[in-house]
């Protein structure tokens, strides 16, 4: 009888306890760290896995709170009833946390981390908010980022480059994936075929950060996470047009292949083909450009959830500008001018977890890049490879967060113009090694260092430090400093020389340049009593460059002449970033900057060109729910810049006045998994034309033929040349296109 008795109690213990919880977690974007359900005040709690799998086992019968959590995103908890002998399925879904300052982040440390609780200070963007203004690149897209300005550097083609505090293009490091592929030739040419489509989120670093990501990121540095194909939906359609009947259109396909894999595939096409030109000077005011850009991302599920990832991209792009009556028969002559370029680009990322118990990581990249451009009778042909392979040691002891790596890095670059003699083949491998000490929960510091070896210059270090203090949960301090450095590498996609008669002249041979900065950074929220958040975040900084390279036009009109500066360069201001929430469905996010930028040379202090010394950014946003309505009112405005004029006779203004481009968009959201939006670009119909005589110089004379110099080689004032002008296509400073409409639909299915 005894026997039987344990017999029925082991029975109907089992039975009270069979019962189990299991489900998946989704997201709308991807979580770069642990999903964490739990029973509250139980012991019972798990972990999903890498797909977002989770289960909890052998529950009593009885009613729950259960509760998912992951940092980045709100906090779920829900009610839940369990009987005896039922099992229950849940599937969740993660909505990113609205306040920007409660992100996940990877580029301030190369290590997933609270975006609050990181030593260095990093700022995010989501699709969120670049869908506030839709455009069709990613250089179009960071015009709304305080502190960042996309800058126009040719008025007939249209390339530019990212300015970051009114640092020029090559001091920015831009990166997809925490790869440095984009880089050099292709944040001129390329920079403008990254699509939308691909971005889960941008990070930026304002300040040197070669201690982690070596050459390049000698000013700051942009790094694009793409999407995560286990969190991308299964279907996706975007499609918008202007009434510049410019065409836009991206979709992603997302697949299983197998129980272990997941295809994400993403496809953009750009298409603008009208001849327009309203400032009557007989060339296009917008570069005409056809464009299409796949990506595909593989995801693989692996043991003890380790990490593979590979991705590949493939961009072509043929735009040209100039002369309304070009065509494609006069590419290269001198009958009718034209700036025609043709991009091929080639990307392949991939990020492996090596099968160890020590978390070692491999990541690696490669890229091709072709360029066949004429400006005019100029030719400029060019072909760019660049490969990156690197290892990182990720590991905690105690209070100490290690990270080591090693890296190494080559680069082949060849074109057909008088500065490169030669193709050049350079190598640039490196170590580095950061530690995150956590002497308390209030106080953190960050040591850094990196050591390069440039195949052409030599050994180059790089230290850094960082220091945060938590003084509550609300109130925020970080210091940084640390070192850049920038090693040589001059390709003429300077488009005063490709564009004009000057030749390319390097003085002396040119030295590394290297950066030093300090900045301290400040953020404070705020929660009120009725919901309400307020985050500001203040950053001041100081960065102090030598051996930039700077570009003289002035000694010799015929030549630019490529030389170190024989000096220091200084970029110093402040920054602040506010973001407020109200519980009415309003939304701001206002920007500002202060700059003070100068090359001193000879005891002589010189504000370099196309350098504002303010600029202001916002974006106010309006849910109306009983309409299913969205408002977004975005802007920037910018300070005046000293702008490139040819002699003391030009007409044109040495300086741009004060200007803004506003745009505002309507979201209707009432369709199940669609979204039609739709409204009015550059409200204000600011164009640089306005109180100019003209913007590109000589249009009349695209060649220069009937341009008369003296002995000395100066141009002279003539009848048929009273302001003694080349032709010139460098005054530009922001975007020709005059006020416009745009209408788009886009549809998700998850």
């Amino acid at each position: 009888m005894k026997y039987l008795f344990l017999t029925i109690l082991i029975i109907s213990t089992k039975s009270i306890y069979s019962q189990n919880i299991s489900g998946k977690v989704m997201a709308d974007s991807p979580v770069v760290q642990e999903i964490n359900v739990r029973l509250l005040n139980t012991n019972f709690k798990t972990q999903a896995d890498s797909i977002g799998h989770y289960q909890l086992g052998n529950i009593p019968a009885g009613t729950y709170k259960i509760a998912v959590t992951s940092t980045g995103f709100k906090p779920l908890t829900q009610k839940i009833t369990i009987s005896e002998n039922q099992d229950l399925n849940l599937d969740f879904e993660l909505k990113e946390d609205q306040n920007e300052l409660n992100e996940v982040v990877v580029s301030g440390t190369l290590k997933p981390v609270k975006r609050l609780e990181s030593a260095v200070p990093v700022e995010v963007y989501s699709p969120v908010f670049f869908k506030k203004n839709p455009t069709p690149s990613i250089y179009d897209a960071l015009q709304n980022i305080n502190g960042v300005r996309p800058q126009l550097n040719c008025g007939v083609c249209n390339t530019g480059d990212i300015h970051i505090n009114g640092l020029e293009g090559p001091y920015t490091l831009v990166m997809i994936d925490g790869m440095p592929i984009v880089s050099s030739l292709s944040t001129v040419y390329g920079l403008s075929g990254i699509p939308n489509s691909l971005v889960e989120r941008i990070e930026i670093v304002k300040g040197p950060a070669s201690s982690l990501y070596g050459s390049e990121a000698v000013g700051g540095l942009i790094n694009i996470i793409t999407k995560n194909p286990t969190n991308a939906p299964m279907f996706s359609a975007d499609y918008f047009t202007t009434s510049y009947f410019e065409s836009n259109l991206d979709l992603g396909m997302k697949f299983n292949v197998g129980k272990k894999a997941i295809s994400l595939l993403g496809i953009n096409y750009f298409n603008y083909d009208q001849v327009i030109d309203k400032d009557k000077d007989s060339f296009t005011d917008v570069t005409l450009s056809e464009r299409i850009s796949v990506f595909n991302k593989w995801s693989f599920q692996r043991n003890n959830n380790r990490l593979f990832t590979i991705a590949a991209r493939a961009m072509y792009e043929d735009r040209w500008g100039g002369d309304v009556r070009w065509e494609k028969k006069y590419r290269g002559g001198d009958e009718i001018y034209g700036e025609s370029i043709y991009t091929k680009r080639a990307e392949l990322i991939g990020s492996y977890q090596l099968p160890f118990e020590e978390k070692l990581m491999l990541s690696f990249s490669g890229n091709v890049h072709y360029q066949d451009s004429r400006y005019g009778t100029t030719s400029y042909i060019a072909n760019q490879k660049i490969g990156f392979l690197q290892l990182t040691w990720d590991k905690k002891i105690g209070r100490n967060d290690l990270l080591a790596g090693i890296a190494s890095r080559y680069t082949y670059y060849d074109d057909n113009t008088p500065a490169t003699k030669e193709a050049e083949s350079t190598w640039l491998p490196g170590i580095f090694v950061q530690d995150e000490i956590t002497f308390s929960p209030k106080s953190q510091v960050l040591l850094g260092a990196r050591y390069d070896y440039n195949s052409i210059h030599g050994s180059i270090f790089t230290p850094r430090f960082a220091y945060r203090f938590k003084a509550n949960d609300n109130t925020i301090f970080r210091l940084n400093a640390g070192t850049g450095f920038r090693v040589v590498n001059l390709f003429t996609e300077d488009h005063a020389a490709l564009t004009g008669s000057r030749d390319v002249v390097i003085e002396n041979d040119l030295k590394p340049e290297k950066s030093v900065n300090v900045n301290l950074n400040y953020i404070q929220k705020i929660n009120f009593g009725n919901g309400t958040f307020m985050g500001i975040e203040t950053t001041a900084f100081y960065t102090r460059f030598s051996n930039k390279i700077i570009s003289d036009y002035e000694t010799d009109p015929n030549k630019i002449i490529y030389d170190n500066i024989d000096g220091y360069a200084i970029s110093q201001g402040i920054s602040t970033n506010v973001d407020i929430n109200f519980t009415n469905g309003l939304k701001f996010i206002l920007g500002a900057t202060v700059l003070d930028n100068k090359n001193v040379e000879d005891g002589i202090s010189e504000r370099p060109f196309l350098t504002e010394r303010f600029t202001g950014t916002w974006t106010v946003s309006y849910k109306i729910e009983p309409w299913n309505l969205l408002l977004d009112y975005t802007g920037n405005v910018y300070s005046p810049m000293k702008l490139p004029s040819l002699s003391e006779y030009d007409p044109r203004n040495p300086n741009s006045p004060w200007y803004s481009i506003q745009n505002i968009q309507f979201t209707y959201t009432g369709w199940k998994n669609f979204e039609v939006y739709g409204g009015v670009k550059n409200l204000l119909n600011f164009t640089p034309k306005q109180n100019n005589p003209f913007l590109i110089s000589r249009t009349n004379d695209p060649f220069d033929k009937n341009v008369q110099y003296d002995s000395a080689g100066k141009v002279l004032v003539t009848p048929d040349n009273p302001y003694g002008l080349t032709f010139d296509t460098t005054y530009v400073y922001g975007q020709n296109q005059t006020i416009r409409g745009f209408l788009g639909l886009r549809y998700t299915l998850r």
